[in-house]
């Protein structure tokens, strides 16, 4: 998980946060605000935790959010153990970095945002996509979703022919769940293009 900072069209800066699971690489958490405090974080990956799961552990750089008491409280409570990277090597964090990269590239990037709602909006039709459509290398060519579905049908021949790693982590996995309404779509104005 990791930050990034963007403007809205009235100059305003934009905090983004985004976490993602580096095992099926979807993106369990994006939200958009003028400021994201630790406790504003924790409420959203209570969110995530109530979707998709507890991780084992997490994985961040040093920023004050993380660094915070509140935020080590969480983990803490959560039993989640709480990895950081060494100051100046965010290699350290090289698949969070990619996943910003990409955040930066595709949406950021592509965007002028009028406010938050249009951010959030544009978000989570982003969000939906990278989980639900996209293909990723690193799954063989699959979306995330699909490739957690594939991983989930074959857990009982797996478990069957004696892999326990891999049945352990099937059996410690995020549930799937079905992809949100883009904003066209809860319009009512069909698919978007």
């Amino acid at each position: 998980m990791d930050f990034l900072s963007d403007a809205l069209t009235d100059g305003r800066t934009m905090r983004v946060f985004a976490a993602a699971d580096d095992h099926s690489r979807r993106c369990v958490a994006l939200d958009f605000d003028v400021a994201l405090p630790a406790e504003r974080v924790t409420r959203i990956l209570d969110q995530a935790i109530e979707t998709y799961g507890k991780p084992a552990a997490i994985r961040t750089d040093n920023g004050p959010e993380f660094t915070s008491r509140a935020f080590d409280a969480w983990a803490y409570r959560h039993g989640i153990e709480h990895h950081f990277i060494r100051p100046g090597k965010p290699v350290e964090n090289a698949y969070a970095e990619s996943f910003n990269g990409r955040l930066r590239d595709e949406l950021l990037n592509q965007h002028c945002f009028s406010d938050l709602r249009h951010a959030r909006e544009l978000g989570d039709d982003w969000r939906n996509d990278y989980n639900f459509i996209r293909p990723h290398s690193a799954l063989g060519g699959r979306s995330p979703e699909v490739f957690l579905m594939s991983a989930i049908s074959t857990k009982g021949s797996r478990a069957r022919q004696g892999s326990p790693a891999y049945s352990a982590a099937i059996d410690s996995g995020p549930a799937v769940v079905k992809p949100k309404p883009t904003a066209t779509e809860q319009a009512g104005l069909g698919a978007a293009p």
